[in-house]
């Protein structure tokens, strides 16, 4: 789970691996993969790092750059 602050001030958290798209324009929109939307305070590339934080602490993110490295060998 990644903590992000809706508009009004409060703190929310989103479970990462349900994050479908990030937009910035200029509010931020944060869609899941169920099409909830939310409008958050951070901006889009505060977002993005978190999530990538997240990744590396479960494991993912290591798992998907070996992914990546053995594509690029075919």
């Amino acid at each position: 789970m990644i903590a992000v602050t809706r508009l009004n001030g409060s703190p929310m958290w989103l479970n990462a691996l349900l994050i479908e798209t990030v937009e910035e324009t200029p509010d931020t929109y944060v869609t899941l993969v169920t099409g909830k939307r939310f409008i958050v305070l951070e901006k889009s590339a505060e977002i993005m790092m978190r999530v990538k934080q997240y990744y590396t602490e479960i494991g993912i993110h290591a798992a998907t750059i070996k992914v990546q490295q053995t594509e690029e060998l075919l």
